[in-house]
């Protein structure tokens, strides 16, 4: 999607944070596994996290260093507005996840993505995300990806989406990164969303494997 960065621009500076289908008061799964699978002082990076509120639980739960990348200018100036000067102690990156990569030598334990992937439904998009991903994580660091399941939404902020069965998405990940990548746990999630709509995800956790 040549224009994608446009395309959320649009949609960050028309609706109020409690318009978004995907708001979130509080990030609670996110921030349950994390902890399950990190410790406080680990780095975080959250891809797509542009106005969610995982950032706000992080900081408070002593996680990070903690980098926010998303493709919205709006958003993450929102998250800034909203933490005030906490934004300080966060690193924020404003770019398209399937035209970066991260600095060499520079490592995160945990890649946390809720609903980034589903929205990449062309393969080479697929394809250079898992490649940043790959990059960014540390030898053994965590992967905690939320994409809407196979019964899930077909359609999200106006776009079409790929949804993931737990062994589409296991299948995906190693067509591109072959034996990268070892499911720890997967788990169905329900979000309801401000206007009272059911949307179904799968919850997955991945390893990265040790050996490249």
């Amino acid at each position: 999607m040549a224009d994608r960065s446009a395309h959320w621009e649009a949609i960050y500076r028309r609706k109020a944070e409690e318009e978004l289908g995907w708001y979130e008061e509080e990030a609670t799964l996110s921030m349950d596994l994390i902890a399950a699978y990190a410790t406080p002082g680990d780095p975080v990076i959250d891809v797509g996290g542009g106005q969610s509120r995982l950032v706000d639980g992080l900081l408070s739960g002593g996680f990070g260093p903690v980098t926010v990348l998303d493709l919205s200018e709006t958003a993450l100036q929102a998250s800034q507005d909203r933490l005030g000067e906490r934004a300080d102690a966060v690193e924020w990156i404003k770019a398209d996840i399937t035209r970066w990569l991260p600095e060499k030598g520079r490592h995160w334990q945990i890649w946390h993505d809720r609903a980034v992937f589903h929205f990449l439904t062309d393969p080479p998009d697929r394809t250079a995300y898992v490649r940043a991903m790959r990059a960014a994580l540390a030898k053994g660091g965590r992967i905690i990806m939320a994409t809407f399941a196979e019964d899930g939404p077909e359609r999200c902020a106006g776009l079409d989406v790929q949804r993931w069965s737990s062994e589409g998405l296991a299948a995906e990940l190693h067509r591109i990164a072959p034996k990268q990548f070892d499911l720890l746990e997967t788990r169905r999630h329900i979000h309801r969303t401000p206007s009272g709509e059911e949307q179904r995800y799968r919850v997955s956790v991945y390893r990265r494997g040790v050996i490249d």
